[in-house]
């Protein structure tokens, strides 16, 4: 791949909706030289298979703490989390050959199947969110939720980066797309870290529902943008 492709595929990563406008470039391009499909094809797989294994653990993690201290943005991180488990699946579902593997249609299924899972999270985090905050829902601190955070931010933002340089060779649009829930779940990760700290020093009790809500605005623009991409 030349550098002008390089760059043209780095500036589409931070538009909106960017990832049918790589799955287009992609298309008319040829694959990159020296680049062997198949070894790609299963550091892919492999890949997303971490993400399930870590994520699990974090979904059990991240909801027992949550539910020991009170803590609503734990408990939503770890629902956030069960979404990528289910987003990593659908990828590795996807990435299975058969005679329609690179269909548009397979394409947009897949696509589909993980915006859907955005807005029912969405609408369940925004609902638990505003409770909290209505009737005053004080959490405790919560030193190993801290300490678990930290550990996750750093293992999904080195899990995004592989994932974004494998989509790119791959030209997969759903891989590449994952790879942004990826990262948005790293970056989540350190919101809810922030929150947690906040509490624990301060007392502020109302970070913790608020970190809940971000995640729920974050899942809807998802949402709303992998409906959007597929009109």
């Amino acid at each position: 791949m030349s550098g002008l492709e390089r760059s043209q595929h780095s500036a589409l990563l931070g538009q909106p909706f960017a990832v049918d406008r790589i799955a287009d470039l992609s298309a008319d391009q040829p694959e990159a030289e020296g680049i062997d499909a198949g070894s790609e094809l299963s550091h892919g797989r492999r890949l997303q298979i971490l993400t399930i294994a870590w994520n699990v653990g974090e979904v059990l993690v991240t909801v027992t703490l949550g539910l020991m201290s009170g803590s609503l943005a734990l408990v939503a991180f770890g629902l956030d989390s069960l979404i990528e488990v289910f987003t990593s699946t659908v990828v590795l579902w996807h990435m299975e050959p058969n005679e329609e593997a690179h269909s548009l249609r397979r394409d947009r299924r897949a696509e589909r199947l993980v915006a859907v899972a955005f807005a029912l999270l969405s609408a369940s985090l925004m609902v638990a969110s505003t409770r909290a905050l209505v009737v005053s829902t004080e959490p405790d601190s919560s030193s190993l939720g801290i300490v678990y955070l930290a550990a996750t931010a750093a293992v999904m933002l080195g899990l995004a980066h592989l994932k974004r340089r494998t989509g790119m060779r791959l030209g997969n649009p759903v891989f590449l797309s994952e790879a942004k829930m990826t990262q948005i779940d790293a970056y989540l990760a350190m919101g809810i870290l922030l929150a947690l700290v906040l509490n624990g020093l301060w007392g502020w009790w109302w970070a913790d529902p608020l970190a809940a809500g971000g995640i729920a605005i974050v899942a809807a623009s998802e949402a709303f943008s992998g409906f959007r991409g597929r009109d």
